[in-house]
């Protein structure tokens, strides 16, 4: 396949490897995200399992039951979990390097799994989920990171992809097994597999190096160089790389593509990093920080994890028999669109593809809730399936490109954190306070009129606040603004 004796980096087999055995970390995240979908109801002791079937763990009770609150508790522990691992993972990663950070994330998907399989009470339920979306919640700050910094430079977007990619086969996979598994016997089962996942995961890790771009950093160019020239092939060229990393002068902590791709020039002025206080305190980064706070927010609270994570439970009065059939073709659809949709953010621009996927979810949720309270099947199917895949379009993949758009490359990290955090807090606000509020609302599909009007605000809050980021070199240009540097 490697013609000549110095040929361009080209895609090879172990770089596939690695990018595979680093995006199980994001499979686990979708995972555990909607793994209590399908069998909510019977976990919590509400009725009995879609089939009949002998007992795979005696000595464990076979339901615990629970209120809508203590489920919504359950449910929503992970995403605290999450907020914790995404706080506390770059620091780790940069520190002590990628490698460090994703084995210990493996570890918490071993511990994690083990504690939700074997709880005989709410509690240690509990904890599984907190350990599990403390790994989740790392898994999708350093993977990133990794690729990005092991993907060769002209194809640092599509790898990049594979991110939310995994996590949506995640959630497919979860989905799936929920439909045969959804049982008092087997729902724990369920939980045990991630705990397989993340076993495979830290096993194939012994396989995978550290970063080169962190070896670099740390003044290991030698072992650097070796870790390249392993991953792009024995013959590749790449001291346009290495190149590059003795002229960046860009922080290496960054986990988009465009911070990882930008060189200063010889003589500009290194600008300081920007902390996570001063990029909302400072006029020039606010503008940034409230549009990417705000898609963030509008990600979540448009409803689409009302789906993920209780979509069985919802549509089971109206769809007693093929709810949770309905949710696996949720899932593979929301799959099938999030790659045949892929290159629309840089074909129509990133705003475009939000406008059109806030407005169609927000037309969905209204479709939804009208025809849950008729007991409309196939209207109600159908809506359902919009509703994801217009999430798929825009609202899916789009809010985590925009971090490292909209700021430059010195205040990159500081706009994820505050990105990964608003992200987190919305999704605990959606996995806790949807069951309570849609018992409030006496069910019926009621609850997304709520949606519907979530969708209507942060679609003119998009439209208003949130620039387009296509085509534009930088951020100076993003905003209409001169550079800094020359102030």
């Amino acid at each position: 396949m490697v013609l000549g004796t110095s040929t361009p980096s080209k895609v090879t087999p172990y770089l596939i490897y690695l990018v595979f055995i680093v995006t199980l970390g994001p499979l686990q995240f979708g995972y555990h995200l909607a793994e209590l979908n399908a069998p909510q109801s019977i976990i919590t002791c509400e009725r009995q399992g879609i089939h009949s079937s002998t007992s795979a763990f005696h000595g464990l009770p076979q339901c615990l039951p629970m209120t809508p609150s203590q489920f919504g508790l359950v449910s929503s522990i992970y995403t605290l979990g999450g907020l914790l691992g995404a706080l506390l993972a770059g620091p780790i990663a940069t520190k002590y390097g990628r490698l460090l950070a994703l084995r210990a994330t493996t570890v918490l998907f071993i511990l994690g799994p083990m504690a939700e399989t074997l709880a005989p009470a709410i509690p240690v339920l509990i904890l599984g989920r907190f350990l599990s979306g403390i790994g989740s919640g790392a898994a999708i700050v350093v993977g990133p990171i990794y690729i990005s910094e092991i993907a060769p430079p002209s194809a640092r977007g599509l790898f990049g992809a594979f991110t939310q990619v995994m996590t949506n086969v995640g959630i497919l996979l979860t989905q799936t097994l929920g439909y045969f598994w959804s049982q008092p016997s087997l729902w724990r089962l369920i939980l045990a597999v991630a705990g397989f996942v993340g076993a495979l995961e830290l096993m194939g890790l012994f396989l995978v190096p550290e970063s080169p771009s962190w070896l670099a950093e740390h003044h290991k160019t030698s072992q650097a160089r070796r870790v390249l020239q392993r991953i792009r092939g024995r013959d590749a060229d790449i001291e346009a790389e290495i190149a590059g990393w003795r002229s960046s002068d860009a922080p290496a902590s960054g986990e988009e593509e465009s911070l990882l791709a930008s060189q200063p020039g010889e003589g500009s002025p290194k600008i300081p990093e920007a902390t996570f206080m001063q990029v909302v305190k400072d006029p020039y980064y606010r503008p940034a920080i409230i549009a990417v706070v705000g898609v963030m927010v509008a990600q979540q609270l448009a409803g689409m994890n009302s789906i993920v994570m209780y979509s069985v439970s919802l549509l089971q009065s109206i769809l007693p028999t093929t709810a949770a059939l309905l949710t696996v073709m949720i899932s593979a659809i929301n799959l099938v669109i999030t790659l045949a949709c892929s290159p629309l953010p840089d074909r129509i621009g990133r705003k475009s593809c939000l406008m059109l996927s806030i407005c169609g979810m927000g037309c969905s949720s209204i479709l939804l809730a009208i025809s849950i309270y008729l007991n409309a099947k196939i209207l109600t199917a159908i809506a359902a399936l919009l509703f994801v895949a217009c999430f798929a379009v825009g609202l899916g993949p789009v809010p985590f490109i925009l971090a490292s758009e909209l700021v430059g490359p010195e205040a990159v990290g500081a706009a994820q954190s505050w990105a990964l955090g608003a992200n987190w807090i919305a999704t605990f606000v959606v996995a806790q306070f949807f069951p309570i509020l849609n018992d409030a609302l006496g069910g019926r599909g009621k609850v997304y009129w709520v949606f519907a009007a979530m969708a209507g605000l942060f679609g003119v809050f998009i439209y208003r606040h949130v620039p387009e980021t296509k085509g534009k070199a930088n951020a100076d240009e993003v905003w209409g603004r001169t550079d800094r540097r020359q102030d």
